[in-house]
């Protein structure tokens, strides 16, 4: 952990973190910073993508520089702070596996989904998770303000993941020493919230919603979802009723793909569905999906063999 500065050193603080290259002297690093800082909207650009249920989700990207600047203080100052055990999203060496293997042969999965996730987290939330042992209370403005947009995080800047992490991490760990208590299993995958055991799905709901809405948090009352035994039980994209497995569906479409193309050939195929765009990128699009069954199921000999042909299939076209 870092050195103890007090708020006379905080100027050197911001300089050790090494958030600005270039031949400038520390003053001039200083202004650019803190220019920045006092307006960081001006240094954004809104951008929609497409949501699988059709509707548009805002991303807010930073511009070169300020995207360096974030990638370092995340870097640098956010990976030496430790988010809950039961957040499973944006942590090194974590996956939707980890996130989906405790809920395994379920009586009763219990899902919700936190509204606006990442716009309901602002600066007051974010102040009061920085230690201030560590960060002079003028640190911690300046970090924040270099990091948030508006006053809330923006989907889209690279310090964001961490950030809504450590903004829940209280809650985290509040409700998941709660729910072990009564033998209920929790994780968090961003704005997923699932539990999983044998209990009453609609007290404990209410429990947490409680408690999220003290910190100024709302479910997306929509996304809940109490799933038995009895029904197909998926956790964040993966089935979970005896062991976590990747969805028929999924595989099934990824077969259909690869019949084809062996039969017709790549070029036939991409023309036989009317695909324009890039052809390599189609093939490393396909190759992503065998490779994240493959994450799942291992050593499977079917998609072993697939993501060969595919594979070679990107030699040949890159040669």
């Amino acid at each position: 952990m870092w050195k103890y500065y007090t708020k006379e050193h905080h100027k050197d603080f911001v300089l050790s973190l090494g958030l600005i290259d270039g031949n400038l002297s520390d003053a001039e690093k200083l202004n650019i910073l803190y220019s920045i800082a006092n307006n960081p909207k001006k240094y954004y650009t809104k951008k929609y993508i497409l949501k699988k249920d059709g509707t548009k989700r805002e991303l807010l990207v930073p511009n070169v520089y300020l995207k360096n600047i974030q990638k370092r203080i995340l870097h640098n100052v956010l990976d030496g702070l430790k988010p809950s055990e039961y957040v499973q999203s944006y942590m090194k060496n974590k996956s939707l596996i980890y996130n989906a293997k405790p809920h395994e042969k379920a009586k009763v999965i219990l899902k919700l989904d936190i509204k606006d996730f990442f716009p309901s987290i602002n600066f007051e939330m974010l102040y009061n998770v920085l230690p201030s042992e560590i960060f002079p209370k003028e640190m911690k403005v300046l970090l924040l303000n270099l990091c948030l947009y508006d006053n809330y995080l923006p989907q889209g800047a690279p310090t964001s993941p961490m950030l809504s992490n450590l903004a829940l991490k209280s809650f985290d760990n509040y409700i998941g020493e709660y729910v072990r208590d009564q033998n209920i299993n929790y994780t968090r995958y961003a704005d997923d919230l699932t539990f999983s055991g044998d209990f009453n799905p609609y007290k404990l709901k209410n429990k947490v919603e409680a408690f999220l809405n003290v910190m100024g948090f709302n479910l997306n009352h929509g996304k809940t979802k109490i799933i038995t035994q009895a029904k197909r039980q998926v956790v964040t994209g993966l089935v979970v009723n005896e062991k976590v497995s990747i969805p028929k569906i999924y595989r099934q479409e990824i077969r259909k793909d690869i019949y084809y193309i062996k039969k017709y050939g790549i070029w036939n195929h991409l023309e036989y569905i009317k695909y324009n765009g890039d052809k390599i990128k189609y093939l490393e699009s396909l190759k992503g999906k065998i490779n994240y069954v493959l994450n799942v199921m291992r050593h499977n000999k079917e998609f072993l063999e697939y993501l060969t042909l595919v594979n070679n299939y990107l030699n040949d076209i890159k040669v």
